[in-house]
């Protein structure tokens, strides 16, 4: 069966990574695997080209997508079509209805987004409730990466919660890196373990780096180093204000890595300092490596993965002082490594896969 999965592009962040694990467990179990993009472009394209089919809509504007995915739809007539993030989700459905083609559509949101747009006015909020409300209710399914962000999906599509069922998100485990690679991550912090803590992620506003930043400035030990994997808007923001509270020295801005895996196994600790979240994965991939936790209590997904602080630490947002301490702490203890490990694995890809199969009714 051919499976179609729709984004906007395949830019280096948590929805995509995901959406490309899931694909090779699809593939895996025998599916045709096939990514629709409104542009053919991102860090993760090159790598997806190798091993799936990939078609570009050329779709500049979100308004130009339901036309051209329903003749998308009407030659390839897949099986089934999960579509990612609103508005993309709003759009499959028209584009489906303009096709009449009757293939599976799935509805997946990967985020809190009465917080994501939270700032972006009345009018833009009130056209969001009112697309979600029109269109979600023709869908096949509609399913949110953790339990938070499906009670808000529900509430803004006016669906019943019962009818936005919760997929987490696949995270494959993650094996020790060869030795070229981890090399260069220990070159990289030029500091002795213990004191290594890590965060990776796209610098923008969500991720709230800037009170991750303030935190780890009220750490003493100079010998202390902060590195902050990905690439965003707010690099040369962060850039300063690490300067303005003294500390761009114990500052390591590693850029983009397709495979963070060598620094989270080289980190001593992980922080996820955002302001909301769907199910942040990143958090799962430091796990499954056995690195510990620090994490905002933000909606939604951090209380999920971590048990209510029973694998790793959770903070209220946007207290720096609570923060610092929460690290402080983390880095004077000894993990149990093998614990986080087993946590990380209740969010296999083989378990997600199968749960996704299982709601399109492909199984």
């Amino acid at each position: 069966m051919t499976i179609s999965i729709l984004l906007p592009d395949l830019r280096g962040g948590g929805a995509e990574r995901v959406s490309v694990d899931l694909a090779r467990s699809f593939a895996a179990r025998g599916h045709q695997v096939e990514f629709v993009l409104m542009s053919a472009m991102g860090d993760f394209l090159a790598e997806t080209r190798r091993e799936f089919s990939v078609v570009d809509l050329a779709a500049d504007r979100t308004r130009d997508v339901p036309r051209k995915l329903a003749e998308y739809l009407r030659e390839k007539r897949p099986m089934a079509l999960i579509a990612n993030m609103w508005p993309l989700t709003s759009a499959a459905v028209l584009g489906r209805a303009l096709s009449r083609h009757t293939c599976r559509l799935l509805l997946v949101e990967h985020c809190t987004m009465s917080q994501q747009y939270a700032d972006w006015g009345l009018l833009h909020n009130s056209l969001m409730r009112a697309s979600m409300t029109v269109t979600y209710r023709w869908a096949d399914k509609v399913a949110a990466v953790s339990e938070g962000a499906a009670i808000d999906t529900a509430r803004l599509s006016g669906l019943r919660r019962g009818r936005v069922s919760v997929l987490h998100n696949p995270i494959p485990p993650r094996p020790m890196p060869d030795h070229v690679a981890m090399a260069q991550a220990e070159k990289l912090w030029c500091c002795p373990p213990g004191k290594r803590v890590l965060t990776v992620g796209s610098l923008k506003e969500q991720k709230n780096h800037p009170l991750l930043l303030r935190a780890f400035a009220r750490i003493p030990d100079p010998q202390a180093r902060l590195m902050l994997v990905g690439m965003g808007e707010c690099e040369v923001g962060l850039r300063a204000l690490a300067g303005d509270l003294e500390i761009a020295d114990r500052v390591i801005f590693a850029g983009f890595h397709p495979d963070p895996t060598p620094f989270y196994r080289t980190a001593d600790l992980f922080v996820l300092s955002s302001d909301y979240e769907g199910l942040p994965t990143v958090l799962i991939e430091s796990l499954s490596c056995g690195t510990p936790v620090v994490s905002t209590d933000c909606p939604s997904g951090p209380a999920e993965i971590l048990e209510g602080g029973r694998y790793g630490r959770l903070v209220p947002v946007r207290d720096p002082a609570a923060l610092a301490a929460a690290i402080q702490a983390a880095l004077s203890e000894t993990p149990d490594r093998g614990a986080l490990q087993r946590r990380a694995g209740d969010f296999a890809p083989d378990i997600a896969a199968q749960r996704y199969l299982d709601l399109l009714g492909l199984t």
